[in-house]
């Protein structure tokens, strides 16, 4: 049971962000554990009576796995195709921050962007330009006609963020940084949880607070299908990125720009694009996707 971890519509918020990490846990329990899983329920602020009624129901059917109980009824939860908008991406006028910018992926999303026409990129590494291939992606950038840089930058670290955030008027934020350590759900410890959130949900979390007041016009989170259906053997990170999707959904019901996208793995570099991870989903029909696409 969560409170206010997923929404049902515009008039019902997501308030709670850290909980919406449990929805994530629970889409791989659900495939690692399924004889043992029961489902996840959101309840309602206040539980009226009726409420109560509704959960009894719903925990006596056998049919539905998520749902939200809310006062106007209980919702199920669906994925459905979005259409597209058709729109064409054009870059802010101003600095954009990647977060491991340094990374396979944080680096095709800074060519991708000079080659949008963005005019200043700051790529966030915690070994600076002594990261592997960081000097070559600058060069590369530098000839697209972006004034790129690499700063060197723990951005788990609140201290270290802010003050690598202060004094610019940022325009946008690509939070591609993120870790792996992956392990059936009955191995995780505590500690192999909370490292993989910190990086992923606890740095976007300081992304969102430092950057508030920000004329921010894009707000990228590199969230993962793991999140979304669930993996197996990757229930810590499938946690962390629901709770990136639910932090994207926390910054509209503010009013505020965000984009979270579920990726699946990513080939040439992506952490999911070659290891076991990686040849299980590709036997469940999801393969490693051009980085150029």
């Amino acid at each position: 049971l969560t409170r206010g971890a997923v929404s049902v519509g515009a008039a019902d918020p997501l308030t709670d962000v850290a909980a919406a990490q449990v929805w994530g846990l629970g889409q791989v329990a659900a495939l690692e554990l399924p004889h043992r899983w029961g489902g996840l329920v959101d309840l309602p602020p206040t539980l009226a009576e009726r409420d109560a009624d509704r959960l009894v129901a719903a925990l006596g059917q056998h049919g539905e796995r998520q749902l939200a109980i809310r006062a106007e009824g209980t919702f199920v939860r669906r994925l459905d195709r979005a259409p597209g908008t058709g729109a064409t991406f054009v870059p802010p006028d101003g600095p954009i921050l990647i977060t491991g910018g340094t990374g396979a992926l944080g680096g095709h999303v800074a060519r991708w962007l000079a080659a949008a026409g963005a005019g200043q990129l700051v790529l966030t590494s915690r070994r600076g330009l002594g990261a592997p291939g960081a000097a070559d992606l600058l060069a590369e950038l530098t000839a697209l006609g972006a004034d790129a840089t690499v700063a060197t930058c723990d951005v788990t670290d609140p201290v270290a963020l802010r003050e690598l955030l202060a004094g610019t008027s940022w325009r946008g934020v690509v939070h591609a940084a993120g870790v792996l350590d992956d392990g059936v759900l009955e191995s995780l410890t505590p500690e192999r949880i909370t490292e993989v959130a910190r990086v992923k949900l606890g740095t976007a979390g300081l992304l969102d607070e430092l950057t508030d007041g920000l004329d921010l016009t894009m707000f990228v989170l590199f969230s993962s299908v793991a999140g979304t259906v669930g993996s197996p053997g990757q229930a810590n990170y499938a946690a962390a990125n629901a709770g990136l999707d639910a932090l994207a959904q926390h910054r509209h019901d503010r009013g505020l720009p965000a984009t979270s996208i579920a990726w699946g793995p990513w080939a040439d570099g992506g952490m999911a694009g070659s290891d076991a991870v990686g040849r299980r989903l590709s036997r469940g029909g999801i393969t490693p996707m051009d980085p150029d696409a």
